[in-house]
């Protein structure tokens, strides 16, 4: 992932059938076709029935810059053992973006960068830069872990973008969470990276589920009330959005898919 990070899977626990079984509390064996338990799981998923769902776990082994890792355990729905810099010497492996992936600040979301890539004059210097803190940032932390600092004061001179490990254990449901906020378009890009290919570990270890979890919540719309009422007046005349209490943003995101159903 990334430059120098990575995904491992340690260990895992359940699957499509143990959340099937736990759904009926069953203690049979291939007593329901296939296509009934695909059906339950879809059942499961769009009525918000979680528990289900819990009865599955995962556990990773992540290696990451720190700055995506502060990111990640926002999501405090998971078990977390993280490498500790006051016990031991970090390596020096620092993430540096890649060109296509530096843009200027987003002129309409004041947390991302723009959808365009920077020039290449200006990827260049900020890369230069990068390459050029991180390596004194560490040197930095040489010296001082060499005149016998303490490891948890000399850390502090090391940038976010520096990478640090962790073991991560979370239970099916809260894991399509933080899927669902983390592999979207709006997700920072160096996160989005590894959400994406956890989507791909899930399709492999419980495909049903992810299934109905891509039809239902990732690809799925959750409307309002009145978004709701306003489609039911549609098919009598287009609905305006002032008849409804729906600020512009909302409107929008109610009406996109429609309009580009229709212009397809």
């Amino acid at each position: 992932m990334l430059d120098h990070g990575f995904i491992r899977v340690v260990d895992w626990m359940g699957d499509d059938n143990r959340i099937v079984d736990a759904a009926r509390v069953s203690y049979g064996v291939g007593t329901k076709p296939v296509r009934q338990n695909a059906a339950l799981i879809k059942y499961l998923m769009r009525h918000g029935h979680t528990s289900p769902f819990e009865q599955c776990e995962l556990q990773l082994h992540l290696k990451m810059p720190l700055f995506v890792a502060r990111q990640w355990l926002r999501h405090r729905t998971a078990n977390v053992n993280e490498y500790s810099a006051r016990y031991s010497i970090l390596e020096d492996q620092f993430y540096i973006p890649d060109a296509a992936h530096i843009a200027q600040q987003a002129t309409s979301n004041n947390q991302g960068r723009s959808e365009e890539a920077a020039p290449a004059d200006l990827a260049s210097f900020v890369q230069t830069h990068f390459l050029h803190t991180s390596k004194q940032a560490y040197s930095a932390y040489e010296a001082m872990l060499q005149r016998g600092v303490a490891r948890e004061i000399a850390r502090m001179v090391l940038p976010v973008n520096i990478y640090t490990q962790f073991y991560w254990k979370i239970d099916l449901h809260n894991l399509l969470h933080f899927l669902k906020v983390r592999a979207d378009d709006h997700a920072q890009y160096e996160i989005r990276a590894y959400a994406s290919k956890m989507l791909e570990l899930v399709r492999e270890w419980v495909p049903m589920t992810y299934a109905a979890f891509m039809e239902y919540s990732m690809h799925g719309k959750q409307l309002s009330q009145s978004a709701y009422q306003a489609l039911q007046g549609a098919t009598e005349k287009p609905p305006v959005r002032t008849d409804w209490d729906m600020s512009q943003r909302e409107w929008q995101e109610m009406v996109e898919p429609l309009l580009h159903k229709n212009s397809s």
